[in-house]
């Protein structure tokens, strides 16, 4: 039995179908018959395992998986790799194969946190990819690594410079928005003050930030007053 057989046949041991079903509702650019329906913790303890596979390479270098649940259990290994280079090697040969919101989302190698200035090269190319996921991939990073010590005012200019009609793109630059707000205020409210957001993603920025524990309520009805009343053009 090859590694990727076995693994198939391990996910589908794990499966759980009441939790297919609801999670399927949850990712509609996905057949439900491509998703076996494996919970995350479970799919997050057998990604341990796996990595330390011999054999593993096989399975990263089979693309595309059928699953979603391969999909996602080819991330949580990816996130195992401590070799910064080797690290960022196996995210852009599965970037390219990325279908939908959650399996983007989930990636989040420690490694990159460590190589903040060797990451940025990469997260620039995302961006400006064309691709949805790859997009979206390049703005979580921005969102998860350099909102704090490594915040720098030119990374809210890339985020506002994408340019997609894709709602997983704009709702991921709303919610790049949202939490640099609440990290970032100063440097960040002007993007709504200028109106730099198409009209949608300003409306939907606001709504979340004022949905945040961590936005004060003076700043919350500051950003209220923000609000653009003009056509959205996009359903949320």
């Amino acid at each position: 039995m090859s590694i990727c057989e076995e693994i198939r046949a391990r996910l589908f041991e794990m499966q759980d179908l009441e939790y297919r079903d609801f999670h399927a509702k949850l990712i509609p650019t996905i057949n439900k018959e491509n998703i076996i329906g494996v919970r995350t913790p479970a799919l997050r303890k057998y990604a341990k395992e796996a990595a330390k596979n011999p054999q593993i390479k096989e399975f990263l270098s089979s693309l595309p998986h059928k699953y979603y649940d391969e999909n996602n259990l080819h991330g949580f290994v990816i996130e195992q790799i401590r070799d910064f280079g080797e690290c960022l090697e196996a995210v852009d040969a599965f970037l390219p194969y990325v279908d939908n919101w959650a399996t983007c989302d989930l990636m989040s190698p420690k490694t990159f946190e460590k190589h903040p200035d060797a990451l940025m090269p990469s997260v620039r190319r995302w961006l400006v990819s064309g691709e949805t996921y790859t997009i979206r991939y390049g703005v979580n990073i921005l969102m998860r690594f350099f909102l704090d010590e490594n915040f720098q005012p030119e990374y809210p200019e890339l985020v506002a410079g994408i340019q997609s009609e894709e709602y997983y793109v704009k709702m991921v630059v709303a919610w790049y928005f949202a939490t640099a707000l609440a990290k970032q205020y100063d440097a960040v409210v002007p993007f709504l003050e200028n109106h730099r957001l198409d009209v949608w993603t300003h409306n939907k920025t606001i709504q979340k930030a004022r949905e945040s524990y961590r936005i004060t309520e003076e700043q919350k009805e500051y950003l209220k007053t923000l609000k653009s009343c003009r056509n959205q053009g996009t359903e949320s």
